[in-house]
């Protein structure tokens, strides 16, 4: 399997909206797993908290073919939105 060289890095913080879709930050995430060993998905909100959960499955599905195994960790974390602190969600997937 060939991979492909990028000068871009791979974020290992991945944001997560209400209007995310579930597939796209599933590809993301796997992009990321497989360059840090660790990648945090930050989520505000019941609906994003959501999407990321289905995310996570859904990339677990994808490293289940191969033979591997995703865990996830949920923690709060504080992040800022114009300026404001808001209080969100942290699901810490290694």
């Amino acid at each position: 399997m060939a991979t492909v060289q990028t000068k871009e890095k791979i974020p290992s913080v991945l944001r997560v909206s209400a209007k995310s879709k579930p597939n796209a930050v599933a590809g993301a995430l796997v992009a990321a797993m497989r360059e840090h060993s660790v990648v945090e998905l930050h989520a505000v909100g019941a609906a994003a908290t959501n999407q990321a959960a289905k995310a996570v499955a859904i990339a677990r599905g994808f490293f289940a073919r191969e033979g591997g195994n995703l865990t996830c960790t949920p923690a709060f974390t504080e992040v800022q939105i114009d300026g404001e602190a808001k209080t969100g969600i942290k699901l810490i997937v290694s």
